[in-house]
Parts: structure tokens; C-alpha cells; sequence
């Protein structure tokens, strides 16, 4: 049986971005368990403290899946407290891709962290997953979401007509993406 790959954490100028653990759950709960906060997120708020660890657990064994996942707990260089999360999942090995799906709490917001967060992320997932293209599903009415993949030189292929059900009602999503060669004239 071969050794456990550690884990890829990453620095940038302001943040860590390190593997999501135990300690993580309550932060993971005020953001999750955020009515506001999600939705437009695609899943419904969290319940209570047990269902943020168990959430940790869901996102530490996503590495070992068929079509694994890493996800990034973002915390800044001065505090050990987690802000948010982002990651790559569904990867799709054959065709070399995979989404991408972030939060951020409300007092991060607008200081453009997870712009850098998600710059690091990519760039790890074209190199290391050699990743050609990376898809993000993006509710309409998320303006700041928008925004951000646009920024980051993500695509928009179009609307995907009530794909997503949470909160009782089905949502559309805007499908982008972002292909190798975009991000390489970009960095």
C-alpha cells in the first residue's frame, strides 16, 4: 500500500491555505450555518455544530475518492481562524476536469482574499491535476461571485435552467469556465 500524499497546503502574500480539521467545525458553522451566506451556495444552511464536523470528515476523505476533491480551509498568515473554504472537485481525470466551488464569511468579504485564494487554487490545479479546463456553477443573482470568475478570466457558457433544488425551490446556475490556455495569458 503506497504512503498518504500530504497534504498541499500553499501560502500566498496574506493567506494559508491549509487542509480543512476538527478544529475547523465551528467556524465551518458560522459561515455554513449562514442563512444568507448560502443562498446561493447550492445546499442548504447546516443545522447545528455535528453537521459542520460532519461535513470536515465529508471534505477530508474527498481526496480518496474515484473522483477525488481538495479542499483549502483559507485562514490569513496573523490567525489561525477559518474564512472560508475553496476547492477543486468532481475531477474528471479523462477529460482533465473538474469544478470549483468557494465561500467566504461575511466579515472577509470585499478585501479580495478569495480572489487570491482562488488564484493559488488554479494555478495548483492546472500544474499538479495538469487540469485543462475548470468549471464553476454560479446562481445568477450572486453578483459578487460573478464578478470574482470574471475577474479571474472564467467564461460564461451559459444559463443551466433550474439544475440546482435547495431552500424548497429550484434554482437556475450560470455555467463558466476557464481553460489552461486562458489562465497561462493571464498569470
Amino acid at each position: 500500500m503506497s504512503e498518504p500524499v500530504p497534504f498541499p497546503s500553499m501560502e500566498t502574500e496574506r493567506l494559508l491555505l491549509r487542509e480543512i480539521v476538527d478544529s475547523d467545525a465551528e467556524d465551518l458553522f458560522s459561515i455554513r450555518g449562514d442563512i444568507a451566506l448560502m443562498r446561493w451556495f447550492g445546499s442548504e444552511p447546516l443545522n447545528d455544530l455535528a453537521a459542520a464536523q460532519g461535513l470536515v470528515k465529508k471534505l477530508a476523505g474527498g481526496r480518496n475518492l474515484e473522483n477525488p476533491s481538495t479542499g483549502w480551509a483559507i485562514q490569513t498568515k496573523d490567525s489561525p481562524k477559518l474564512l472560508g473554504t475553496c476547492g477543486l472537485f468532481s475531477w474528471n481525470r479523462n477529460w482533465r476536469k473538474c469544478m470549483v466551488g468557494y465561500e467566504l464569511a461575511a466579515q472577509a468579504q470585499g478585501r479580495g482574499l478569495m480572489s487570491e485564494a482562488l488564484s493559488a487554487v488554479l494555478s495548483w490545479g492546472f500544474n499538479h491535476m495538469e487540469l485543462n479546463r475548470v468549471e464553476a456553477q454560479i446562481h445568477p443573482n450572486n453578483l459578487s461571485s460573478i464578478k470574482l470568475a470574471r475577474a479571474l478570466k472564467f467564461v460564461e457558457e451559459g444559463r443551466l435552467r433550474e439544475i440546482g433544488f435547495w431552500g424548497g425551490q429550484y434554482h437556475d446556475m450560470l455555467q463558466f469556465s476557464l481553460l489552461r490556455r486562458e489562465w497561462q495569458t493571464s498569470e
